[in-house]
């Protein structure tokens, strides 16, 4: 099966200082934290940015800072988040795709999502599907239902994303599907069989799940975004730490963390050119 990409979701959007004070919120805290965590083994860092307040935001003054800062300590490849919160309007999640990252999310359909509703109707999917690929971002499809593969292979039919198919399966999201390895299996099986994925469990589902899908053959993510807690009770102090965790797991399933350049090559993305 080869190594294991592991995904690092430092910040998120939903996830509070008031959840966890190890949360990092400013563009040097998520940077510094980013960092440690390319060095405990991940390789893509999928990035949400906050205010001076902390809270979510869309700001490209932040976003622009953040990445910066990110890709000037370490090689680790950048994913920005195009969901931001369920409370950022669709300008502005499309406004974040001008900062031409290498990898963006994409999330084909509109859900519940806890107390608030994420929304994604078609018109504004095939916006941001069809100017990601006129800039040449790379989409991951946030999967947070079995009926969202469909969609999401609707807009490959129509020619708005290229195979193969890069997915991120979100699982134990209030308004979702629940995190069970029954939903995994049945999930994973209706992906095109090209097609690149990874299980992003929530909350205490984080490690067992993605033990499940390491052993499957598929990628993970962790991170103060979808899981505080090392062990019940017991706050993650950052980010390392759960990486660290994660890839403890990939090793006694024997399935080593993939190298930068085992991860572009595995998402398709491109070499970048030699400064100079």
């Amino acid at each position: 099966m080869g190594s294991v990409i592991i995904t690092v979701g430092p910040t998120g959007g939903q996830t509070t200082r008031e959840m966890t004070p190890h949360l990092p919120t400013s563009p040097e805290e998520i940077a510094a934290d980013v960092t440690a965590a390319y060095q405990a083994g991940a390789t893509v860092a999928s990035l949400h940015f906050r205010d001076a307040d902390h809270r979510p935001t869309a700001d490209l003054s932040i976003a622009r800072r953040t990445i910066e800062l990110v890709q000037e300590r370490s090689p680790i490849l950048v994913q920005v988040s195009s969901g931001v919160s369920t409370d950022a309007t669709f300008e502005e999640r499309l406004a974040l795709m001008e900062l031409r990252p290498a990898m963006a999310t994409l999330s084909p359909c509109s859900m519940s999502f806890g107390k608030g509703e994420f929304r994604n109707p078609p018109e504004f999917v095939r916006r941001l599907a069809g100017r990601m690929q006129e800039l040449g971002i790379k989409p991951e499809l946030e999967i947070y239902d079995t009926g969202h593969v469909q969609a999401a292979l609707a807009l490959q039919a129509d020619g708005l994303i290229e195979g193969p198919l890069q997915f991120g399966l979100v699982m134990g999201v209030p308004g979702g599907m629940a995190a069970t390895a029954a939903n995994l299996v049945h999930v994973v099986r209706s992906l095109p069989e090209d097609a690149v994925w990874q299980a992003i469990p929530i909350g205490r589902h984080n490690f067992e799940l993605a033990a499940v899908a390491i052993a499957m053959g598929g990628n993970v993510r962790t991170g103060l975004e979808d899981n505080i807690y090392l062990a019940r009770g017991q706050l993650a102090p950052g980010n390392k730490a759960l990486v660290d965790r994660m890839a403890e797991i990939a090793a006694s399933i024997g399935r080593p963390v993939a190298t930068i350049e085992e991860t572009r090559q595995r998402l398709g993305l491109p070499v970048p050119a030699p400064a100079g």
